[in-house]
């Protein structure tokens, strides 16, 4: 438990602290803590300056010592964690019984959630290099070699806990030059890890990809894996877990790849390649027909000219009934096209009189129908 006594806020301003130290949906970056014990050797302090450069601005240094046993008790430190709203630390001291010792560790809800102890074994600093150094605020890339980072889960947790503690602010695009750092974190068959950092250079190489050369900086620290402290499956599961807010809601036919391209899937239905119309063209005089979308029905001696959309059976239009003089009702006849209607004589459409195919025509005419008409009985 913290010992920090949850008070109840009394002006505005305390009111917002407290808020702000309150689960966000989306969390700020994290900051880290750089502790001395109560005994430090030369080795401890300048690694901890060398981190504090590569980390700052997001870290805070106390400058005094501290008699804290991470180990048998963590209380003080997660009471130190707290105050200054850090949730990372690295502890640095030194004893007989383990030299050049660093402790790096994380919290979770302000309580250690995962704690590893390094030993540092051979060790040189910024200033044993004397080359160009890089400015502060750059982003460092980090490489991890050796498979030895997922074969257990203490090298998992250790990997996640380096990848914490150099992550700095996240960023939707990157530059070809803004890359300038990179972090190698290289696991060995001995239990050992090795960090090296390098100063990325591009050089001109006469194409439009640059070559790129690695100058090594500094710091140099090989590390040796003493004691470890990592929280329980449930536990860590739970300090991954995402509000539901920031859930992307799962779209159908829609997936993303891991450089987090989209890829859509379209559904074509089954294409009935008979029924696709295409475009005819008329040779010289000869009529061309289509596919029937009007129907004049003759009942007895009475013809109605009735215009009718096929399929759903829906009336458009209905012309007024006559009386018509025909020797045969169950009799089909074709209607040339529109544009061949004005100068077709009534004689042509067949055994109709004079006054049923005129009538036939122009109805054909004012509806602007250019189709196939039968005549059914």
């Amino acid at each position: 438990m913290s010992l920090l006594r949850i008070k109840k806020p009394t002006t505005r301003k305390g009111k917002k602290i407290l808020l702000a130290r309150e689960p966000q949906l989306h969390e700020k970056v994290k900051n880290t803590l750089f502790i001395e014990g109560r005994k430090s050797s030369g080795d401890i302090k300048q690694a901890l300056k060398d981190l504090y450069h590569i980390k700052k601005p997001l870290c805070k240094v106390l400058s005094r010592s501290n008699d804290i046993t991470p180990f048998e008790d963590t209380s003080s430190l997660q009471y130190l964690a707290e105050k200054n709203d850090c949730t990372l630390f690295m502890f640095g001291s030194t004893s007989k019984k383990r030299p050049n010792n660093l402790i790096l560790g994380r919290m979770f809800e302000h309580e250690l959630l995962d704690m590893v102890e390094l030993g540092i074994k051979e060790y040189k600093g910024l200033q044993d290099f004397k080359n160009d150094k890089i400015g502060t605020c750059v982003k460092p890339c980090l490489v991890f070699n050796g498979p030895k980072w997922g074969q257990t889960e203490e090298y998992r947790r250790l990997k996640s806990l380096f990848i914490d503690a150099f992550h700095r602010d996240t960023v939707q695009a990157i530059r070809l030059q803004g890359i300038e750092h990179v972090l190698s974190f290289t696991a060995t068959d001995d239990n050992q890890i090795m960090l090296r950092s390098y100063k990325i250079l591009l050089k001109k190489s006469g194409h439009k990809t640059p070559r790129i050369e690695l100058t090594e900086i500094g710091p140099s620290i090989d590390f040796s894996i003493r004691r470890t402290k990592i929280a329980s499956d449930d536990l860590y599961k739970l300090s991954r877990k995402q509000p539901k807010q920031l859930k992307v809601s799962k779209k159908k036919n829609i997936t993303r790849d891991e450089l987090g391209n989209t890829h859509g899937r379209v559904h074509v239905g089954k294409q009935n390649v008979t029924k696709v119309q295409t475009r005819k063209v008329v040779d010289g005089k000869q009529l061309v027909y289509t596919k029937p979308k009007f129907v004049v029905q003759v009942f007895s001696v009475r013809l109605r000219l009735r215009a009718t959309r096929l399929g759903n059976g829906k009336r458009i239009c209905e012309s007024s009934t006559r009386k018509y003089d025909i020797p045969h009702t169950n009799s089909i006849f074709r209607v040339p096209t529109k544009s061949c209607v004005d100068t077709l004589q009534p004689s042509t459409l067949g055994k109709l009189s004079q006054e049923a195919s005129s009538d036939l025509i122009r109805a054909t005419s004012e509806r602007g129908h250019s189709e196939l008409i039968n005549l059914q009985h």
